[in-house]
């Protein structure tokens, strides 16, 4: 590099070297540079309507791509807009770049005009927070690089001063890290407490279980946990954000773990005699772990969490580990398909309980949108009560295509979700499941998918409250207080936002608008109007 470019070029090149094609944010002055630069590399600025949003965005980038989602705010009140986002892909384990300005290095010290300390400010809620500075710009970029992605991932928040980013940079070195393993090395693994091999675990248990989690969908684990599953006769219970993983009509799918008819699921755990946790992050859990089941850790990190105990943990590359189960495996499956396909029978009249005649049911509206799109589809969901119904409901056939905050477990995430994971990918459906509540906080992101000409279907399920703690009141018998508002009009909200609109009230219309949800050109706002009543049954 013998010409003398700016810190902002330097990043920038650093970005299009890694061929990220989008930044997501909502810009101040000391952006300015940083947006030039990009945009002569051919990068893409995505305007959001808030920080927090573009930060969601930057986080699905993150998690369809396994590169970091970069995401971009001012100083002062976008810094801290920006935090929720952060937040949300720390707990998710999503690599993320977060850029925010900040004054002149200068004024920083002694001013206070919309001053926040950023380090302070994004440390907690990211695996390193940071100034950029000239003379050491290229070494700070690739360790942000390789510490965003880096086993668990996570976001890197960096400080960019209108005046550092002008000035020229002097560490040049443009060197991008690897990201994602290259190879396997069969056998590479690490066994800490019992130094049993798996046959000797295995040959002690009758019923085992396997338990899946997110880090096995970032090892690419999915033939290998098949192989093993099939050949042992051994059940999966998957998390959340490991949907589609497992093939979810495969004879020994076994449900989700903590979504709707979570006490079914735990049961069925409890039923087992040893637990094979398969790269399961236990930040998804929504209830506690109470199992007394003798846990075996299998990750690519160790049991630092302690959530639950594991007096053995085998830590490495996860597919290896399962090989090595899997050759150990002797004798007749542990489980039959039969017995695996009568409990997932119960689990799902369960998860039916509690649906009210002739009304429009949130199953309904699940089951109505899955049956109309292709395995393809990528689906977003939002927090709350639909959440659970989703996350249980939605069969997954494919890894990734089911996307949700489920550490943060941050409302208002589905919507911008939606329309990064369909920027990504402009060939295949994508539906947006959103709650009325969280809607209300990011509609005006539709204007957004609409200027982009993004045919996201958003459904949205209606019910005028915030379902989840309405509940939690009437189990404490208390009045609905602070949690019902008042219907908006969200069809015609959808068409001052340039999107097409529709309401229903029933199974049958829903059907009849869903169908053409395959083949949009703008985004479909669907405001269905639901009876809660089945969340009762589901709380």
């Amino acid at each position: 590099m013998s010409d003398a470019f700016n810190t902002a070029s330097l990043m920038a090149k650093y970005f299009a070297g890694a061929r990220i094609p989008y930044i997501f944010g909502y810009p101040g002055d000391p952006n300015i540079e940083l947006m030039e630069q990009c945009r002569r590399e051919g990068l893409q600025f995505v305007l959001a309507c808030r920080e927090g949003t573009a930060a969601f965005m930057a986080d699905t980038f993150g998690q369809l791509t396994g590169l970091p989602g970069v995401c971009v705010s001012t100083l002062g009140p976008g810094s801290t807009n920006l935090v929720n986002g952060v937040a949300t892909a720390f707990l998710d384990r999503t690599p993320m770049i977060a850029v925010s300005g900040q004054m002149s290095t200068k004024l920083e010290p002694i001013f206070t005009h919309q001053y926040v300390d950023h380090v302070r400010l994004f440390s907690p809620v990211s695996k390193w927070a940071t100034h950029i500075v000239p003379e050491a710009a290229g070494s700070i970029m690739r360790k942000a690089f390789r510490l965003a992605t880096a086993e668990r991932p996570g976001p890197v928040h960096i400080t960019t001063a209108a005046n550092v980013l002008s000035a020229e940079a002097t560490d040049r070195d443009l060197r991008l890290p690897p990201f994602a393993p290259t190879a396997q090395v069969s056998e590479a693994f690490t066994v800490f407490g019992d130094t049993s091999r798996p046959a000797a675990l295995l040959d002690r248990a009758r019923r085992p279980v396997l338990l899946v989690g997110m880090a096995a969908v970032r090892g690419r684990c999915g033939a290998a946990l098949r192989r093993l599953s099939e050949e042992l006769g051994l059940p999966v219970v998957v998390s959340p954000k490991a949907k589609g993983i497992f093939p979810e009509d495969h004879p020994y799918f076994a449900g989700t773990i903590d979504m709707a008819c979570n006490k079914k699921v735990w049961s069925f755990l409890a039923s087992s005699d040893l637990i094979l946790a398969v790269g399961f992050d236990a930040v998804e859990l929504i209830k506690p772990w109470q199992l007394t089941v003798p846990v075996v850790h299998i990750d690519s990190v160790p049991n630092t969490d302690q959530v639950y105990a594991a007096d053995v943990e085998f830590v490495g590359a996860i597919a290896p580990v399962l090989e090595a189960f899997r050759a150990a495996g002797r004798g007749q499956p542990r489980w039959s398909e039969q017995e695996v396909g009568k409990y997932r029978t119960e689990l799902f009249n369960e998860y039916y309980s509690g649906r009210v005649s002739g009304k429009l049911n949130p199953s309904d509206v699940v089951d109505t949108v899955r049956a109309a799109m292709p395995d393809t589809t990528i689906a977003t969901t939002d927090v709350g009560s639909h959440k659970l119904l989703v996350g249980q409901g939605w069969r997954a056939q494919q890894p990734l295509s089911l996307l949700m905050t489920n550490g943060l477990s941050s409302m208002g995430f589905s919507l911008p979700s939606a329309i990064a994971a369909k920027l990504i990918h402009r060939d295949r459906p994508v539906v947006c499941f959103t709650g009325d509540g969280g809607f209300a906080m990011v509609q005006s992101e539709l204007r957004v998918a609409s200027s982009l000409g993004l045919g996201v279907l958003v459904v949205v399920f209606c019910d005028n409250s915030l379902h989840r703690i309405d509940l939690k009141q009437m189990v404490k018998n208390y009045p609905s207080s602070g949690t019902r508002f008042e219907p908006s009009d969200i069809v015609k909200l959808a068409e001052a936002m340039g999107c097409d609109g529709e309401r229903v009230e029933s199974k049958q219309a829903l059907e009849a608008i869903v169908a053409r949800g395959t083949n949009l050109t703008r985004p479909l706002v669907i405001e269905a109007r639901i009876d809660p009543s089945q969340y009762v049954t589901q709380y």
